[in-house]
């Protein structure tokens, strides 16, 4: 088998524990880079394989920063740059009167840095994942839990890695393709 097309070694468990438990083993072996795929969330398995949550905030905050600076230039520059008006005697700049624009704008700037945030951190768009390759991986919404060990893994070998997994109590273990 060419190794520069193997993507991992995906194994196949019947419950939540046994996923759990072999996300566990897996971390303590020394793997970081694996993903669990199961048809409903799991309570810790995230912790256990490494997700970090705490990045999106700052996607949302540029995004938010960058919306309010824009929101409040374009209107500072419409009025006293490129159309100034003295209307009634009120000043040229008068910032209050560009608050809810301004505050609209890092609203709805915020939201797209957290939409596109999210895209580029899930690896999206994506049209297919190596794993559906996988023969059995079409159980995964029903029943079956699943752990996938990725190739880029330091401490990856293909067959100690499923020797590995076969012995975390793994229905299957298989290797995926890309």
């Amino acid at each position: 088998m060419n190794e520069r097309q193997l993507y991992g070694v995906l194994a196949m468990f019947d419950s939540a524990e046994g996923v759990l438990a072999a996300a566990r083993a897996a971390r303590e072996a020394g793997f970081t880079r694996m993903d669990a795929y199961t048809p409903f969330p799991v309570e810790g398995l995230a912790d256990t394989l490494g997700f970090k949550g705490d990045e999106m905030r700052w996607w949302v905050l540029a995004g938010g920063i960058m919306g309010g600076i824009l929101g409040y230039l374009v209107q500072w520059w419409t009025a006293v740059v490129d159309y100034p008006l003295n209307i009634g005697g009120r000043p040229i700049h008068a910032w209050p009167s560009f608050m809810l624009v301004t505050f609209e704008m890092a609203v709805l700037l915020g939201a797209f840095g957290g939409f596109f945030g999210m895209l580029y951190k899930n690896g999206l768009p994506r049209l297919n994942h190596p794993v559906f390759n996988a023969h059995c991986f079409q159980l995964e919404s029903r029943d079956r839990f699943f752990l996938c060990i990725e190739a880029e893994d330091p401490r990856f070998d293909p067959e100690d890695t499923a020797a590995f997994l076969g012995k975390l109590n793994a229905l299957e273990v298989t290797e995926v393709i890309r």
